[in-house]
């Protein structure tokens, strides 16, 4: 009598893991090396101040001059914001293209329509059409459905938890290059506004020591300048956070559309195998 136990199902191809991303740490020391050339260089040219040099007043309207008072944390303050617009963009192509070359929506209504009749090849063309995140674990999941349809060592029940488990698998694998870096943006818009009040302290230290130092004479010009310090650190860190929050909370409403068009292909796969095959 043979002994043979049932061959389980095949396991999936593997998949490439994919970076989808740029070194943080690499972006960080080049985008700081900008801020402060930008700081020393741009804003801190004497064509923004009262005599030719920055010791000077900034003139009347020239912000480059104005932001370059803010002092030592405004390099500090245009990183987080490069940083977070660098990311913002890297992002955004990185999610675009994710969803593939057409309309997410028209793609699971297109593979919904060919596994309701069965037509598990114009499901797979739908999906080399589609490309893209969504496409990748869509196409996983129909050639795994295709390649259950002639497994007999398997009962129905089985097949459908293999086929769940590619579907599970394969949005493993595209998930984390959708969610990288996100992680940096969201840190950004709390940190920047730490680091902007940093710079208001710092501002306001230097104000109310002018006037311990004027020896009972308020030296006016000191005072405000201190103010001034602070307010500009205060105005570029809620300004950068501001940024980052919007960003971060877009990027994550559009990777959730992308994770529920997932879940409703999965789920579309899993219920046609049940209906149209044992």
């Amino acid at each position: 009598m043979s002994t043979q136990q049932p061959k389980p199902a095949a396991k999936p191809a593997a998949t490439e893991k994919k970076s989808g991303g740029i070194s943080a740490g690499l972006i960080l020391i080049v985008l700081f090396a900008i801020a402060i050339a930008i700081y020393t260089f741009v804003m801190g040219d004497g064509s923004h101040f009262e005599g030719g040099t920055n010791e000077g007043h900034p003139l009347p309207g020239d912000y480059f001059g104005v932001v370059y008072k803010g002092g030592v944390i405004v390099p500090v303050l245009m990183t987080c914001f490069l940083t977070a617009l660098t990311f913002s963009i890297e992002r955004m192509f990185t999610i675009g293209k994710a969803k593939g070359t057409g309309d997410v929506n028209t793609f699971v209504r297109s593979v919904q329509s060919a596994l309701d009749k069965d037509d598990v090849e114009g499901a797979l063309k739908a999906c080399d059409k589609q490309k893209g995140s969504v496409g990748n674990v869509t196409l996983a999941a129909i050639k795994k459905y295709k390649a259950l349809t002639t497994e007999k060592s398997l009962d129905k029940e089985q097949k459908l938890a293999a086929l769940s488990k590619e579907v599970e698998e394969a949005t493993s694998l595209e998930l984390p290059m959708l969610e990288k870096n996100l992680t940096i943006i969201a840190t950004l818009a709390s940190v920047s506004t730490l680091i902007g009040l940093l710079g208001t302290v710092i501002g306001m230290i230097k104000a109310f020591a002018s006037l311990g130092n004027s020896g009972g004479s308020t030296d006016s010009s000191a005072l405000a300048n201190g103010i001034s310090e602070a307010l500009i650190n205060t105005a570029l860190g809620i300004g950068t956070s501001a940024i980052c929050i919007i960003a971060y909370n877009v990027f994550t409403a559009k990777i959730d559309e992308l994770t529920y068009s997932i879940d409703e292909i999965g789920l579309s796969v899993n219920q046609n195998y049940a209906t149209h095959h044992n």
